[in-house]
């Protein structure tokens, strides 16, 4: 609402003063007269407010001065944001490079049809620093990190994060990184992280110091990464229908000072310097089921931790195969 609406009542008000006026001594006449000029000039200076919406907008020729509606849409994600409610949703209404953002509430970021950039050098893209129960959703977007950039998404706090049709690239620490104090749930489907992480990172890493994180992958791709996937201390993570291929270390990893687990399913590793790694810990477990894991340097690689095979996968054509740890029951 922009300004003051005068409603009947008040116009009623103004006319039974005018009333008043006219019957009162001189004196006290001008005296009122002057008051009920003045009051609609004070109204008149009261400057536009834009509320908080529960949806908003963003487009490649928008500004930031608009209140973010669909007619008046905002510039960037980072515009938008502070004029979304929490629990609200920013969505794209063509293509453009919206810029980094960082998330301190529920809130989902929607591209639908249209190429949703996130292009960033030397600094993170997207920081999620929410509170321990909210919700954070990412759909659609092309997140750039045109070889400088960190993370291209940067999980500090949140209840829950879902990641939906995003691409993410060229970032020379982790593509997903998460660094939690309190557990959360993961949910990445139908994304693609590619050409991320320098010396000892990856496409995604996840880690907590207090709680757990539960994470599903499905149909993601993890391409000329360094290492892929890597799953920390306390992860209960499962990967299905993905393909993990090109990385220059290790494709699926588990890495723990504390229990994790990892469960991979339909799943093609290929192409990459070791294939599967359960690390040096023997809380590390992972299973492994109706996958393939062939043309790597190494295909099954353990030390400590476990890897057991459901009998239905095919490992071979690697350099050195490896053997599974055992063997999982089929019911």
């Amino acid at each position: 609402m922009e300004g003051l609406v005068l409603n009947g009542s008040w116009v009623l008000s103004c006319r039974r003063g005018l009333a008043r006026v006219r019957s009162a001594p001189l004196g006290i006449r001008a005296l009122l007269a002057a008051a009920l000029v003045l009051i609609p000039t004070l109204a008149g200076g009261v400057s536009p407010v834009f509320a908080q919406a529960t949806r908003t907008w963003v487009s490649g020729v928008g500004d930031d001065a608009n209140p973010c509606s669909r007619t008046a849409p905002c510039k960037t994600f980072a515009g938008a944001i502070s004029k979304t409610a929490a629990g609200g949703e920013i969505n794209v209404l063509d293509p453009g490079g919206f810029g980094g953002v960082t998330i301190t509430k529920s809130i989902t970021i929607s591209s639908e049809g249209f190429e949703a950039g996130v292009l960033v050098s030397g600094t993170n893209a997207i920081i999620i620093n929410a509170q321990p129960t909210d919700t954070v959703i990412l759909r659609g977007l092309d997140i750039e990190g045109l070889g400088t950039g960190l993370n291209g998404i940067r999980w500090l706090s949140a209840a829950i994060l879902q990641i939906d049709r995003c691409t993410i690239n060229h970032f020379t620490q982790p593509g997903l990184e998460a660094n939690l104090t309190t557990g959360g749930e993961l949910y990445v489907s139908d994304s693609k992280f590619r050409n991320n992480g320098g010396a000892s990172n990856a496409g995604i890493r996840l880690n907590t110091s207090g709680g757990a994180i539960q994470a599903s992958f499905k149909n993601i791709t993890l391409e000329n990464n360094t290492d892929g996937l890597v799953l920390g201390t306390r992860i209960r993570g499962v990967i299905t229908d993905s393909v993990a291929e090109g990385n220059s270390g290790i494709a699926l990893r588990v890495v723990t000072a504390g229990s994790s687990e990892m469960e991979i399913v339909r799943t093609t590793v290929t192409g990459n310097l070791t294939g599967i790694d359960a690390g040096t810990s023997n809380q590390a477990i992972i299973r492994l089921s109706e996958s393939v894991v062939s043309n790597n340097s190494t295909g099954l690689s353990f030390s400590g931790g476990s890897i057991f095979s459901g009998g239905n996968n095919i490992i071979a054509g690697n350099t050195t195969d490896g053997n599974p740890s055992g063997p999982i029951p089929l019911r």
